[in-house]
């Protein structure tokens, strides 16, 4: 995927293989391979607290956890993110395949 003038390279189940390329750019494109047009505030949330998660921990936070500090119900979660929080919000996200991701 070409995004500006970054080559960002994915694995074979479509997560980035250099999460240091992520940026709010990046994360608009994945999504609309996702079938977000556009990332709302409620979006951002999620996906905001999965990198910062992801960063200090180096993996996906629980998903209750991520409902809990992004403000955002597991229902709002899988109707924002229609792959389900490890796929599609993680994928955004700019993460690695998480563990126990099919």
């Amino acid at each position: 995927m070409q995004v500006g003038d970054k080559a960002i390279e994915f694995d074979k189940d479509g997560f980035m293989v250099d999460p240091k390329q992520w940026d709010d750019a990046v994360a608009q494109a994945i999504a609309r391979e996702e079938g977000i047009e556009e990332i709302s505030a409620q979006h951002w949330a999620v996906v905001n607290f999965i990198r910062a998660y992801w960063k200090e921990h180096d993996l996906a936070p629980p998903v209750r956890l991520l409902c809990k500090e992004s403000g955002v119900s597991i229902r709002d979660v899988y109707k924002l993110f229609t792959s389900g929080p490890a796929r599609g919000a993680c994928r955004i996200a700019g993460l690695p395949k998480p563990d126990g991701c099919v």
